[in-house]
């Protein structure tokens, strides 16, 4: 949050300090006769190139989000009154390593299993604990040995000042595209947050068929993640500098969508959208006129959704009780609702409002027994 940037641009600026370090790693010593050693590049062909890139550079080369060369992987908009009042709780060492490009942390969280998914150091795992309260558990996953002990080493100092149960935080070792070898069971998780991580998987597939089996049913999965307006060639990702900063792995939005409704989450929606920059060049060169977005994605796990949105007459009435929206609730990026303002809705969005944790916070009227037709969502 530190690292706020005016407006709503990201400007992403990629520096020689983690070239050089991407560029090191493939550097090979001759040996001796008089030869020297010479740089030869090596473009992240495998998931195990990708996997050993990501460790390295977030386990070692990172001391802190200030080391970070582009603003991509940074939060681009201030966060919620609720999220700031929450951070500072946050133990500063914690709040030094965040490397996240969002604030995917809801309110409204009292008693819920939350995951993160690459929970890094554990910030937003922080942050979320304190709306969880006594009775919720807060689990983080990450493969990163470096990041896991600075998460771990100020949990119990955390929970007892907070006076909060040392259970509720849980640090793991594990893989975003294997929670089960992590424990964490089928239809276990009522949310899972993740912040700038799952662009920096090489099999984001899996990742999205994980997140939707841990969910239980009326469980959300709510992350912030880089996307593209399209396919990126491939010379861009498999360029280390754009991978590492959070760009090379940058899904097609509509590749996402795609896949995510693949997974099982039928109607993913966008909640915010911030464009993201590049300067550099080189790495310009290599993307083309592709376009870079921070997008705050929600995607539910509810049987009983469409394909589309459709027209059955139904009304939603916003009650109120949501922290941070006293006056007016954001569903996503195209659904806005007035408190006491009924407002015709689709059929999605009457079971999301209705089948899911904001059903205490809305009315919702009438019945799917008549079609009027498609939704204008």
């Amino acid at each position: 949050y530190q690292r706020r940037v005016h407006g709503d641009i990201l400007s992403v600026y990629f520096f020689s300090r983690f070239s050089t370090y991407l560029f090191s790693l493939t550097m090979s010593c001759c040996g001796g006769g008089g030869k020297s050693c010479k740089p030869e590049k090596q473009p992240l062909e495998t998931e195990k190139d990708v996997e050993n890139a990501v460790k390295e550079y977030y386990g070692k080369t990172l001391e802190t989000s200030k080391d970070l060369k582009t603003s991509a992987c940074c939060v681009s908009q201030r966060p919620p009154q609720y999220v700031m009042d929450a951070l500072r709780l946050v133990p500063d060492i914690i709040q030094a390593k965040f490397y996240g490009c969002g604030s995917p942390i809801p309110p409204n969280l009292e008693g819920l299993t939350v995951l993160d998914l690459g929970c890094g150091t554990g910030r937003d795992c922080y942050i979320a604990a304190q709306f969880v309260g006594t009775t919720g558990k807060v689990i983080g996953i990450d493969m990163t040995d470096e990041q896991l002990d600075v998460a771990r080493a100020h949990a119990v100092n955390f929970c007892r000042d907070l006076k909060l149960p040392a259970t509720v935080l849980d640090f793991r070792k594990g893989y975003i595209e294997k929670l089960s070898e992590a424990g964490i069971a089928d239809s276990s998780v009522d949310l899972i947050i993740s912040n700038c991580v799952v662009n920096l998987s090489s099999n984001k597939a899996e990742v999205l068929r994980n997140a939707y089996a841990a969910l239980k049913n009326g469980g959300e999965f709510y992350f912030a993640d880089v996307f593209c307006d399209r396919r990126l060639p491939e010379a861009a990702v498999k360029d280390s500098v754009l991978y590492g900063e959070c760009l090379g792995g940058a899904l097609y939005i509509r590749d996402f969508e795609n896949m995510a409704k693949a997974a099982g989450f039928t109607d993913p929606r966008s909640l915010s959208r911030v464009p993201v920059t590049i300067e550099d060049s080189r790495l310009r060169g290599l993307v083309g006129e592709a376009k870079f977005f921070s997008i705050v994605y929600r995607c539910f796990k509810i049987s009983g959704l469409e394909p589309g949105c459709e027209d059955y007459g139904q009304v939603a009435t916003y009650m109120g009780g949501i922290q941070g929206s006293p006056d007016g609730y954001d569903l996503d990026s195209t659904h806005h609702f007035t408190k006491g303002k009924p407002t015709l809705v689709c059929s999605n969005t009457a079971i999301m409002l209705s089948e899911t944790r904001l059903k205490g916070y809305f009315t919702v009227a009438g019945s799917t027994g008549v079609h009027f037709g498609s939704f204008p969502c």
